[in-house]
């Protein structure tokens, strides 16, 4: 049977030191400081969220500047994933000017009521 090599606990406390000071340096990101300053509640639909479904509620920048995260926390707010897509998505069309700007919109070929009068006398008894 191999013998087991000695352990390095020196290696171990190394290892345990950058642990804890990644954590630290994850708590002072901006979505760790949100979720400690906010209650866990998604800002648009009211969805109420549990350590076991965190990784669902999101922070939005509501100037939509990721670099711009003041201390007091004003530039966020706690949004579930399915509500901020639709927050990027409404932003994204208002940057457009809609979904298509008007320029590139094609004109309409159609005219849904051009026989209407026809159908209409065929109708009568």
């Amino acid at each position: 049977m191999p013998a087991t090599p000695p352990i390095d606990n020196a290696k171990l406390d190394r290892i345990v030191a950058e642990a804890r000071r990644n954590a630290e340096q994850r708590e002072r990101g901006y979505r760790e400081r949100a979720l400690k300053m906010y209650p866990w509640v998604c800002g648009r639909c009211a969805r109420e969220f549990i350590r076991a479904n965190l990784q669902e509620l999101t922070v939005h920048h509501r100037n939509h500047d990721h670099d711009f995260n003041p201390p007091d926390g004003s530039n966020w707010e706690l949004l579930c994933v399915y509500c901020h897509d639709n927050e990027h998505a409404r932003y994204i069309d208002h940057v457009r000017g809609g979904v298509m700007a008007v320029e590139e919109a094609p004109l309409a070929t159609g005219n849904p009521f051009a026989d209407l009068k026809a159908m209409m006398e065929r109708r009568k008894p």
